[in-house]
């Protein structure tokens, strides 16, 4: 019997050219770099789901399901076999902050082009692909 690979969803939400980064703190995986909102897909939800309330839960930011698009999917070997998915947020409602301060100490928007040195490297890779849909595998060599 096969227990599952865990699924993670990443949120890709853009404004006034810059992304939405939010610095980890507190969880004892990649403490200490910048990462997008998101978080574990949980049993009986979608992916579109997890990413709505990932998203609400972390940065108070709403989005509807029908404004979420699939970008890509990493496919990568870290403590296990993970999946993640990143969707675009093509809208959202709210002014984002701090929800979750036990797990996040920063929330910033960041230039494409001038993203944070610390940053979680696999999500890095991610905002580095051009065309939407993409898949990367990352950590099996």
């Amino acid at each position: 019997m096969h227990a599952g690979i865990p699924t993670g969803v990443h949120v890709v939400c853009e404004r006034d050219g810059g992304v939405l980064l939010l610095r980890r703190a507190g969880t004892g995986f990649f403490d200490g770099l910048f990462s997008l909102p998101g978080g574990h897909v949980e049993p009986g939800e979608s992916v579109r789901d997890a990413a709505r309330r990932e998203l609400r839960e972390e940065t108070g930011l709403r989005v509807a399901s029908h404004d979420l698009c699939y970008l890509g999917v990493v496919h990568r070997l870290s403590d296990t076999n993970r999946i993640d998915f990143f969707v675009r947020a093509r809208c959202f409602e709210g002014e984002p902050e701090i929800r979750e301060p036990d797990k996040c100490d920063a929330l910033d928007w960041y230039p494409r082009a001038a993203l944070p040195g610390g940053m979680v490297p696999y999500v890095r890779q991610a905002l580095s692909q051009d065309a939407a849909p993409w898949v990367l595998e990352l950590g099996w060599e």
